[in-house]
Protein backbone atom coordinates (compact mmCIF):
# COMPACT_ATOMS: atom_id res chain seq x y z
CA UNK A 1 0.00 0.00 0.00
CA UNK A 2 1.24 3.48 -0.70
CA UNK A 3 -0.01 6.65 0.29
CA UNK A 4 0.78 10.27 -1.37
CA UNK A 5 -0.48 12.81 0.57
CA UNK A 6 -1.53 15.66 -1.67
CA UNK A 7 -2.58 17.76 1.47
CA UNK A 8 -1.43 17.92 4.66
CA UNK A 9 -3.09 21.51 5.79
CA UNK A 10 -5.96 23.03 7.17
CA UNK A 11 -8.64 25.11 5.43
CA UNK A 12 -6.98 28.40 6.03
CA UNK A 13 -3.39 27.54 5.63
CA UNK A 14 -1.75 29.43 2.65
CA UNK A 15 1.32 27.41 2.14
CA UNK A 16 -0.05 24.19 3.00
CA UNK A 17 -2.94 22.74 0.96
CA UNK A 18 -6.06 21.18 2.17
CA UNK A 19 -5.43 17.21 4.11
CA UNK A 20 -6.35 15.02 1.19
CA UNK A 21 -4.59 11.88 0.72
CA UNK A 22 -3.95 9.72 -2.52
CA UNK A 23 -3.81 5.57 -1.69
CA UNK A 24 -2.61 3.07 -3.84
CA UNK A 25 -3.82 -0.76 -2.75
CA UNK A 26 -1.64 -3.72 -2.71
CA UNK A 27 -4.38 -5.36 -5.70
CA UNK A 28 -3.52 -1.70 -7.54
CA UNK A 29 -7.09 -0.09 -6.43
CA UNK A 30 -6.10 4.08 -5.79
CA UNK A 31 -8.64 5.91 -3.27
CA UNK A 32 -8.89 9.39 -3.26
CA UNK A 33 -9.48 10.22 0.73
CA UNK A 34 -10.94 13.66 1.00
CA UNK A 35 -11.21 16.24 -1.71
CA UNK A 36 -11.28 20.04 -0.57
CA UNK A 37 -10.64 23.44 -2.45
CA UNK A 38 -7.05 22.88 -3.17
CA UNK A 39 -7.61 19.18 -4.10
CA UNK A 40 -8.50 18.79 -7.69
CA UNK A 41 -5.42 20.61 -9.39
CA UNK A 42 -2.58 18.73 -7.06
CA UNK A 43 -4.39 15.51 -7.71
CA UNK A 44 -4.67 16.14 -11.93
CA UNK A 45 -0.46 17.52 -11.63
CA UNK A 46 -0.30 13.42 -10.56
CA UNK A 47 -2.99 11.69 -12.39
CA UNK A 48 -3.57 11.81 -16.11
CA UNK A 49 -5.50 8.71 -16.57
CA UNK A 50 -8.99 10.11 -16.19
CA UNK A 51 -10.14 5.84 -15.11
CA UNK A 52 -7.15 5.40 -12.74
CA UNK A 53 -9.03 7.03 -9.58
CA UNK A 54 -11.76 3.85 -8.08
CA UNK A 55 -13.04 5.43 -4.85
CA UNK A 56 -13.40 8.82 -3.46
CA UNK A 57 -14.03 8.83 0.71
CA UNK A 58 -15.59 11.93 2.11
CA UNK A 59 -14.60 12.08 5.55
CA UNK A 60 -17.44 15.32 6.46
CA UNK A 61 -18.91 17.75 5.06
CA UNK A 62 -17.08 20.72 5.69
CA UNK A 63 -15.38 22.31 2.57
CA UNK A 64 -12.15 21.93 2.77
CA UNK A 65 -12.93 17.95 2.22
CA UNK A 66 -15.41 17.81 -0.63
CA UNK A 67 -15.63 21.42 -2.08
CA UNK A 68 -13.66 20.18 -4.72
CA UNK A 69 -15.67 17.43 -5.86
CA UNK A 70 -17.35 20.10 -8.46
CA UNK A 71 -13.71 20.36 -9.91
CA UNK A 72 -12.92 17.18 -9.87
CA UNK A 73 -16.00 15.75 -11.77
CA UNK A 74 -15.80 18.53 -14.25
CA UNK A 75 -12.11 17.57 -15.06
CA UNK A 76 -13.25 14.03 -15.59
CA UNK A 77 -15.93 14.75 -18.23
CA UNK A 78 -13.84 17.05 -20.21
CA UNK A 79 -10.88 14.02 -20.17
CA UNK A 80 -13.85 11.70 -21.22
CA UNK A 81 -13.42 9.54 -18.33
CA UNK A 82 -15.75 6.33 -18.74
CA UNK A 83 -15.12 4.42 -15.67
CA UNK A 84 -17.76 4.28 -12.70
CA UNK A 85 -16.66 6.68 -9.88
CA UNK A 86 -17.65 5.31 -6.41
CA UNK A 87 -18.21 8.37 -3.79
CA UNK A 88 -19.01 6.94 -0.24
CA UNK A 89 -18.95 8.41 3.11
CA UNK A 90 -21.84 8.75 6.19
CA UNK A 91 -25.08 8.83 5.05
CA UNK A 92 -26.27 11.82 3.28
CA UNK A 93 -23.31 11.62 1.14
CA UNK A 94 -25.31 11.37 -2.08
CA UNK A 95 -27.65 14.51 -1.48
CA UNK A 96 -24.44 16.59 -0.52
CA UNK A 97 -22.55 15.96 -3.55
CA UNK A 98 -25.52 16.45 -5.54
CA UNK A 99 -25.99 19.74 -4.08
CA UNK A 100 -22.57 21.14 -4.75
CA UNK A 101 -22.17 20.14 -7.62
CA UNK A 102 -25.64 21.91 -8.22
CA UNK A 103 -23.98 25.28 -6.92
CA UNK A 104 -21.42 25.19 -8.54
CA UNK A 105 -22.19 23.94 -11.97
CA UNK A 106 -26.07 23.91 -12.51
CA UNK A 107 -28.12 20.58 -14.05
CA UNK A 108 -23.94 19.67 -15.46
CA UNK A 109 -24.48 16.03 -13.32
CA UNK A 110 -27.06 14.43 -16.15
CA UNK A 111 -23.62 15.76 -19.23
CA UNK A 112 -21.61 13.40 -17.42
CA UNK A 113 -20.06 10.13 -19.27
CA UNK A 114 -19.38 7.99 -16.51
CA UNK A 115 -21.92 6.50 -13.56
CA UNK A 116 -21.63 7.76 -10.05
CA UNK A 117 -21.90 5.31 -7.48
CA UNK A 118 -22.64 6.44 -3.93
CA UNK A 119 -22.07 3.86 -1.01
CA UNK A 120 -22.60 4.90 2.72
CA UNK A 121 -20.33 3.52 5.12
CA UNK A 122 -21.71 4.13 8.96
CA UNK A 123 -20.06 2.54 12.33
CA UNK A 124 -20.53 -0.58 12.82
CA UNK A 125 -20.70 -1.70 9.34
CA UNK A 126 -18.23 -3.56 6.75
CA UNK A 127 -18.17 -3.06 3.55
CA UNK A 128 -15.62 -4.26 0.84
CA UNK A 129 -14.87 -2.00 -1.95
CA UNK A 130 -12.57 -2.51 -4.67
CA UNK A 131 -11.16 -5.91 -2.47
CA UNK A 132 -10.87 -3.79 -0.05
CA UNK A 133 -12.21 -3.86 3.96
CA UNK A 134 -13.60 -0.04 4.90
CA UNK A 135 -14.51 0.54 8.43
CA UNK A 136 -15.23 3.73 9.78
CA UNK A 137 -16.63 5.31 13.47
CA UNK A 138 -17.31 8.33 14.72
CA UNK A 139 -15.26 11.30 15.85
CA UNK A 140 -15.70 14.38 18.53
CA UNK A 141 -16.36 17.23 15.34
CA UNK A 142 -17.87 20.16 14.63
CA UNK A 143 -20.11 18.19 12.62
CA UNK A 144 -20.45 14.74 11.94
CA UNK A 145 -17.38 13.42 11.48
CA UNK A 146 -16.10 9.73 10.80
CA UNK A 147 -12.89 8.02 10.75
CA UNK A 148 -12.11 5.24 8.34
CA UNK A 149 -9.83 2.11 8.24
CA UNK A 150 -8.84 0.23 4.92
CA UNK A 151 -7.53 -3.28 5.00
CA UNK A 152 -6.58 -4.51 1.91
CA UNK A 153 -5.29 -7.72 2.81
CA UNK A 154 -1.44 -6.84 3.78
CA UNK A 155 -1.52 -3.68 5.69
CA UNK A 156 -4.64 -1.78 7.45
CA UNK A 157 -4.38 2.13 7.37
CA UNK A 158 -6.38 4.73 8.92
CA UNK A 159 -7.46 7.89 8.32
CA UNK A 160 -8.81 10.16 11.39
CA UNK A 161 -10.55 13.32 9.06
CA UNK A 162 -11.29 15.75 11.47
CA UNK A 163 -11.87 15.44 15.26
CA UNK A 164 -11.19 14.45 18.68
CA UNK A 165 -10.37 10.62 19.36
CA UNK A 166 -12.77 8.64 20.94
CA UNK A 167 -13.05 5.30 22.08
CA UNK A 168 -14.82 4.01 18.69
CA UNK A 169 -11.78 5.29 16.99
CA UNK A 170 -9.02 3.75 18.91
CA UNK A 171 -10.97 0.43 18.65
CA UNK A 172 -10.63 0.55 15.17
CA UNK A 173 -7.39 2.14 14.52
CA UNK A 174 -6.04 -0.82 17.14
CA UNK A 175 -2.57 -2.25 15.94
CA UNK A 176 -2.71 -0.52 12.06
CA UNK A 177 0.31 -0.24 10.11
CA UNK A 178 -0.13 3.41 9.88
CA UNK A 179 -2.20 6.34 11.31
CA UNK A 180 -2.95 9.70 9.63
CA UNK A 181 -4.57 11.75 12.75
CA UNK A 182 -4.73 15.74 12.58
CA UNK A 183 -3.25 18.00 15.27
CA UNK A 184 -4.95 21.59 15.09
CA UNK A 185 -2.53 22.30 17.86
CA UNK A 186 0.59 21.97 20.21
CA UNK A 187 -1.66 20.83 23.25
CA UNK A 188 -4.28 23.43 23.73
CA UNK A 189 -7.24 21.82 24.25
CA UNK A 190 -9.19 22.38 21.08
CA UNK A 191 -13.18 21.13 21.31
CA UNK A 192 -13.29 19.11 17.62
CA UNK A 193 -10.33 18.88 16.57
CA UNK A 194 -7.24 16.23 17.80
CA UNK A 195 -4.06 17.80 18.92
CA UNK A 196 -0.44 16.54 18.79
CA UNK A 197 -0.14 15.61 22.46
CA UNK A 198 -3.23 13.50 22.26
CA UNK A 199 -2.25 12.60 19.00
CA UNK A 200 0.59 10.42 20.21
CA UNK A 201 -1.25 8.97 23.34
CA UNK A 202 -3.63 7.71 21.04
CA UNK A 203 -1.48 6.30 18.76
CA UNK A 204 -0.05 4.81 21.60
CA UNK A 205 -2.95 3.73 23.19
CA UNK A 206 -3.95 2.09 20.13
CA UNK A 207 -0.52 0.82 19.20
CA UNK A 208 -0.37 1.52 15.73
CA UNK A 209 3.56 0.99 14.11
CA UNK A 210 3.59 4.85 12.03
CA UNK A 211 1.86 8.02 13.14
CA UNK A 212 1.53 10.67 10.62
CA UNK A 213 0.34 13.88 11.66
CA UNK A 214 -1.59 16.55 9.70
CA UNK A 215 -4.06 19.30 9.86
CA UNK A 216 -1.78 21.57 11.75
CA UNK A 217 -3.30 24.69 12.58
CA UNK A 218 -1.00 27.68 10.57
CA UNK A 219 0.61 29.30 13.25
CA UNK A 220 1.61 26.19 15.23
CA UNK A 221 3.10 24.89 12.52
CA UNK A 222 5.03 27.95 12.12
CA UNK A 223 5.41 29.25 15.80
CA UNK A 224 6.01 25.82 17.65
CA UNK A 225 8.42 23.90 15.29
CA UNK A 226 10.96 23.27 17.91
CA UNK A 227 8.32 21.84 20.80
CA UNK A 228 6.35 19.69 18.05
CA UNK A 229 10.10 18.06 17.38
CA UNK A 230 10.61 17.67 20.77
CA UNK A 231 7.29 16.06 21.44
CA UNK A 232 7.76 13.75 18.88
CA UNK A 233 11.56 12.83 19.96
CA UNK A 234 9.95 12.34 23.59
CA UNK A 235 7.05 10.14 22.27
CA UNK A 236 9.34 7.33 21.33
CA UNK A 237 6.99 6.23 18.45
CA UNK A 238 7.73 6.23 15.05
CA UNK A 239 6.45 9.74 13.65
CA UNK A 240 5.86 11.27 10.59
CA UNK A 241 5.71 15.28 9.85
CA UNK A 242 4.55 14.54 6.20
CA UNK A 243 5.46 17.14 3.30
CA UNK A 244 2.99 17.67 0.56
CA UNK A 245 3.72 15.62 -2.73
CA UNK A 246 5.14 13.00 -0.28
CA UNK A 247 4.51 8.99 0.10
CA UNK A 248 4.68 6.86 2.65
CA UNK A 249 4.73 2.99 1.11
CA UNK A 250 4.24 0.05 3.44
Amino acid sequence: MEILFLGVGEACDPQKPNTSLYVRTAQGHRFLLDCGFTTPHIFFSFVEDPDELDVVWISHFHGDHFFGMPLLLLRFWEMERKKPLIITGQKGVREKITAVMDLAYPDFLPRLQFRLHFIEIEPGQENMICESSWQTAENVHSTRALSLLINDGEHRFFYSGDGRPTPETQILADGCDLMVHEAFRLDKEVRNHGNILSSLDFARKARVKKLALVHLERNCRKNNKKAILDAIQKSGLHVILPKTSETISL
